[in-house]
């Protein structure tokens, strides 16, 4: 690439713009050429000046930075997308990734580091922070939320539980044999991992389960 590299700074804190606009100072290879404080203003500032990384919030007012970074990633695909805020939970990661964006930062990343990552960032190459990289590992190894290998015949019997039916009740109103319903409920109580009708009627409303 020949020139600095362009870059423009998306965040609704005037204070942390102008933080990193003094830092972009102190490197030859990094220009700063446009600012914007919410969602909608750096999609339209991004159309004029074409800058080629961004570095985006994540949480502002209007839209967050995932919906950003998509919108930008999807009309602009030459811009790279950088996300830099304090939040490390392992969905917001995800969803930014998902988004668009080629590196995920906390906003304590030292000057050279931010730096590094952008130059990554304009060369096509991804950058994650440690606690962001832990992060997302620790999503991956969650257990999958309950419920998701019912099948829909399951799902039909354990609303009516939810509503209180008997096996008899069940079976009438869904015109099968009581014996029919008892191997469903069976089933649903196992793939649940819970004991009792009671157990499994309240994992399935604390988990929003039957919607």
């Amino acid at each position: 690439m020949t020139g600095p590299i362009r870059v423009m700074l998306v965040d609704d804190h005037i204070m942390v713009r102008k933080g990193l606009a003094t830092f972009l100072k102190i490197y030859d290879d990094l220009q700063l050429v446009g600012e914007a404080e919410n969602g909608a203003a750096a999609i339209k500032l991004c159309g004029e000046i074409q800058p080629d990384v961004v570095l985006m919030d994540m949480v502002m007012p209007d839209m967050d930075g995932a919906a950003v970074t998509s919108s930008i990633r999807g009309q602009f695909p030459g811009v790279q997308v950088i996300v830099l805020t304090s939040f490390k939970e392992g969905n917001l990661i995800k969803k930014a990734l998902e988004a668009g964006a080629i590196g995920y930062l906390l906003k304590d990343v030292s000057a050279d580091e931010l730096a590094k990552a952008i130059r990554s960032a304009s060369a096509g190459r991804a950058t994650l922070s440690p606690e962001a990289a832990q992060s997302l590992v620790e999503t991956a190894n969650l257990p999958p939320a309950p419920g998701l290998d019912l099948t829909q015949r399951e799902r039909d019997v354990l609303a009516l539980m939810i509503e209180g039916l008997s096996n008899t009740q069940i079976a009438g109103r869904l015109t099968v044999s009581p014996s029919t319903i008892k191997s469903h409920v069976s089933s649903i109580l196992s793939k649940l991992g819970v004991a009792s009708r009671t157990e499994a009627v309240t994992l399935a409303l604390r988990n929003h389960i039957i919607s």
